[in-house]
């Protein structure tokens, strides 16, 4: 079967008369950075960005009126928040502040950072000269007279002044066509290679510039980059993986919350949430230090509360009692339609389909039997022997049909040595079912209370790829190994296979082995085993305690926590839905 490389897609689409000024200077200081604002809508908070918000928080409160060009006073005036268009280059900007003197006015523009410094002194960093230059473009074409402008660098408290003379002004007007002929090619540009912007820009998460480039083989040496957006490339060279800078930060200071007792109610005070029984205050968490809201069974949530949740793009999370996964409710983050687009393109492709689901059932083999090499007592050498045999044939198969086969096989013999990774004694007193003695693998219900865990792990799983997903734009109901069926996060369930061992088996043998969870902490109702209150508590620290264990990524060489890696294995398989790598680096462990 052939298997013709995925194309990059055009993103044509309408886009907004126009240009704000702010997108020309990101243009200029990364094309590709303007791309993901621009064209795509996407936009993430930094240090730098607060800060600036803070920073430009007098020059916001309100605009000022700015007398019109044909009836400028004499005397100094300051007008504040300014905002003016030009029809001929079809630009505009918000203008933090314009000082009028003697007739002349000086747009005064206000960056958080310090300027640049040459041999020759201090001057504007390029990106800011040309935003500069498109106020003073504004402000000319609405009849005043402009000769300069100015930039005040609050970190340094200095102001760096810029003469608008012909070549400014030139430059100015065919970056601006530049810009507007990127957005119109639909086409995303390469990320900068090994460039010091890279880290301290707000969407690096986003971008992926070092691990992107290291995929295509791309190095410094290797690319030639022309400043604009169609830089030709000399043919590539390997990266060592090594070379990968981790700009991302290797965990989150955000953490999950779980609310799992029965007849809470939640509100909202103020930034805090509030939880409640009956009239009781019991616990106050305040939601800018939450990543995701997870409620179990008959919880309560007040519309105040999801409002300010969405606000804050933090995704609620719903489960029965028992650990059922039902769904999501989240604000409108999910904004990139073109990545939707090329993902159900790709879904008709039966060659990508086969070859996508050959890597991440291959992935998934070979973590179950690096966690047997790992964890178990003595595996049996024709069971290791024979799931690296599984792992090689999966990487062949011919079709879905073949590698469910393959998959279902090897679960039968990683599930049947399973028992061997479990190191605790059973306890007198407790009924079978609630021992550790797992004996197959079970579920809907699970019937014992091994079964109960990993039916929960793989539940908390797929809530999490399910909000990696969204978070990278996806659709998770369309997957590619996991067939579209009513209801079901197929493409989350696609992500996680290759991590069902890695992060839910042994979040569960880590609960288990450490005693976080107990025989006590079971109930049965009819033929199901379930795990009680405290039960679930201690296993939402195992599994949490998992998701934030460092680990080395085999591909790139960093170590980041399994909970960031989620979301960077998601954005690596949009990278090869949108033509710019070739194929998904599944997670390998080593």
């Amino acid at each position: 079967m052939s298997a013709p490389k995925p194309l990059a897609q055009s993103r044509q689409s309408p886009l907004p008369d126009y240009l704000p000024a702010r997108m020309v200077n990101e243009f200029v200081y990364c094309p590709r950075l303007f791309f993901y604002e621009w064209v795509e809508g996407v936009f993430r908070e930094s240090a730098d960005t607060v800060e600036g918000k803070v920073q430009h928080k007098r020059v916001d409160e309100g605009p000022t009126h700015l007398p019109m060009a044909q009836a400028m006073p004499e005397e100094k005036i300051h007008s504040r928040s300014v905002t003016l268009s030009s029809d001929r280059c079809r630009v505009i900007a918000r203008i933090d502040l314009v000082e009028v003197s003697g007739g002349l006015v000086t747009p005064v523009d206000y960056k958080h950072g310090q300027p640049r410094e040459t041999d020759q002194g201090i001057e504007l960093w390029p990106a800011d000269r040309v935003q500069l230059a498109v106020q003073g473009l504004i402000l000319r074409e609405n009849g005043y007279a402009c000769g300069e402008g100015v930039v005040y660098y609050a970190k340094t408290k200095q102001r760096v002044r810029v003469p608008f003379d012909e070549d400014l002004m030139s430059e100015t007007i065919r970056t601006i066509e530049e810009a507007r002929a990127l957005a119109a090619s639909g086409c995303i540009p390469p990320p900068l290679v090994d460039s010091p912007k890279c880290p301290g820009c707000s969407l690096v998460g986003i971008c992926l510039p070092d691990e992107t480039n290291a995929l295509l083989g791309r190095t410094l040496e290797s690319v030639v980059q022309l400043p604009l957006f169609g830089a030709e490339e000399q043919t590539p060279s390997k990266k060592p993986m090594a070379d990968v800078r981790r700009l991302l930060a290797p965990r989150d200071d955000l953490r999950p919350l779980y609310l799992n007792s029965q007849g809470l109610r939640v509100g909202k005070s103020g930034e805090v949430l509030q939880m409640r029984d009956r009239d009781k205050l019991i616990q106050e968490v305040r939601i800018g230090e939450i990543c995701q809201l997870n409620l179990l069974g008959n919880i309560q949530l007040s519309t105040q509360a999801i409002q300010a949740l969405c606000e804050g793009e933090i995704p609620i999370c719903y489960f029965s009692q028992g650990g059922w996964f039902y769904g999501i409710t989240t604000g409108m983050n999910t904004k990139n339609v073109f990545l939707r687009r090329s993902q159900f393109r790709l879904a008709d492709q039966e060659w990508f389909t086969l070859s996508l689901s050959r890597r991440l059932v291959a992935g998934k083999i070979r973590n179950q039997r690096t966690m047997l090499q790992r964890n178990h007592l003595e595996p049996k050498p024709e069971t290791l022997q024979e799931l690296k045999r599984m792992a090689q044939r999966a990487e062949q198969a011919e079709n879905l049909e073949e590698l469910l086969g393959l998959e279902g096989n090897a679960a039968r013999l990683y599930f049947g040595e399973f028992a061997g990774m479990i190191k605790v004694a059973e306890e007198e007193g407790i009924s079978r079912q609630f021992q550790f003695d797992f004996a197959s693998r079970n579920r809907r219900p699970p019937r014992d209370a091994v079964n109960a865990l990993l039916s929960l792990a793989y539940s908390l799983l797929v809530k999490d790829f399910t909000l990696a997903c969204y978070a990278v734009g996806f659709d998770p109901l369309l997957g590619y190994y996991h067939q579209p069926r009513f209801g079901r996060p197929a493409l989350a369930l696609d992500l996680m296979e290759p991590f069902r061992p890695l992060i839910a088996d042994s979040a569960v043998l880590s609960a288990i082995n450490t005693r976080m969870v107990t025989p006590g902490d079971f109930i049965q109702t009819g033929p199901a085993v379930a795990l009680t209150a405290g039960g679930r508590k201690g296993f939402f620290r195992a599994y949490e305690l998992r998701m934030d264990t460092m680990v080395t990524h085999p591909v790139f060489d960093y170590r980041v926590t399994y909970r960031r890696l989620l979301e960077i294995q998601a954005r690596l398989l949009a990278r090869v839905l949108e033509g710019e790598t070739g194929e998904y680096p599944v997670f390998v462990t080593r």
